[in-house]
Parts: C-alpha cells; structure tokens; sequence
C-alpha cells in the first residue's frame, strides 16, 4: 500500500501537492496532514525532497487561504452574508460561524492568523474575518506563510518521524493516512446530508 500513495505522490509531483493543498483549504474534505503525509512517505524512500514538498505544500496553501481572504476583503458582510446563507450548506458553515470567528479575530488580533495556520483548528476559516476586517495584505501573506510553513513541516517531519522510529511501518503509515481521508471524506458527506442551521435544530 505504501509503494501505490508513493506512486501517486511521485506522479502528482510537486505541482499536484501545491493543487491539492489549495484545493485543502477551498473545500472540507481533503486534509492536509494526509497529503503531507503522503509526501512524507516519497521524502522517506527518496523519491521526493523535503524543501520542494515543503515549498509547493506551503504556496498551495496560501493560494488556498488568498481564495476567502478575497472574499471576504471584495465582498464584505452585506455580500457574503447571503451567500453564506445561501449556500453554506455546501461547506457546512453558517453565518453565525463566520460571526464567531469574526469575533474571535477581533478579540485576539492579526496574530491569530498565524497562531491558527500552526493548528488543526479554524486554520482556513479565520482567512474570512481576516478579509473583512480589511487585514493588510502583506501581513495577512506573512502570516499564512509562516503559519502554513510550519504546519507542514510538523506533517512531514513528524510521518518522517514515526517512520524511522518503528522501523516497517510504512504500510501502517499508509492506512492511517487512507484512514484520514476516508474519515473526512465520510465526515463531510455525514455533515452535509444531516446539516441544519441552528435556528431549525
């Protein structure tokens, strides 16, 4: 199982990661710690290197997060509230998501773009308020990167990590990360078909 997500990987290259982590952080169900940890994998048997994956699994990602921050900076709340409203149902987010993440930005400040790129939580949500609130552009960029940066390099170095620690456990690694995408893949459509909005719940 590992030699085939190798392959995938090795054929995907480091344009397809940078693709698939944008894509990561424009629609829920593809995780970045199963994409990074699949490069991961290519890094280990020397199939990839470690800075190109980490380069393109970064831009990917920024790309990503550039997609709501604009959307949230051109649109602005009278704009994306209908939309949301609309057609929230699609990311299983609500208006009252993006206020609460809104009021969480404002409590705590920029900083917390950065904070949040480095954890599973509200990683690519927090780019909305970010938008609306007009954030600067180019600190809004610093952040993300630096953020996203270290975010992945955890994923790689830590799959690295468990690899070289258990030694034959590539196969294991392999279903894990199957695993997760599986998980959020079935997570999502579960979300999806059984979301409400919480004035109907």
């Amino acid at each position: 199982m590992d030699e085939l997500i190798i392959n995938i990987v090795d054929t995907l290259g480091v344009v397809g990661i940078a693709i698939l982590m944008a894509l990561e952080n424009v629609f829920p169900p593809m995780p970045s710690e199963a994409v990074m940890g699949a490069a991961a994998l290519a890094i280990h048997h020397g199939r990839m290197d470690f800075w190109p994956v980490l380069i393109a699994g970064t831009t990917g990602t920024v790309v990503g997060n550039f997609f709501w921050y604009w959307i949230g900076h051109k649109w602005g709340y009278e704009r994306l509230q209908p939309f949301i409203d609309r057609w929230g149902h699609f990311l299983t987010v609500e208006w009252e998501d993006v206020e609460q993440a809104s009021q969480f930005f404002r409590r705590h400040g920029h900083w917390v773009v950065l904070g949040l790129r480095t954890t599973p939580f509200m990683r690519t949500l927090i780019s909305l308020p970010a938008g609306l609130t007009h954030m600067n552009f180019w600190k809004f960029t610093a952040f993300t990167t630096i953020g996203a940066a270290a975010w992945n390099a955890i994923l790689i170095l830590g799959t690295k990590w468990l690899i070289e620690r258990f030694p034959n456990s590539e196969n294991i690694v392999s279903w894990i990360l199957i695993g997760i995408v599986v998980f959020a893949v079935v997570a999502y459509i579960w979300r999806y078909l059984t979301w409400k909005p919480r004035a109907q719940r």
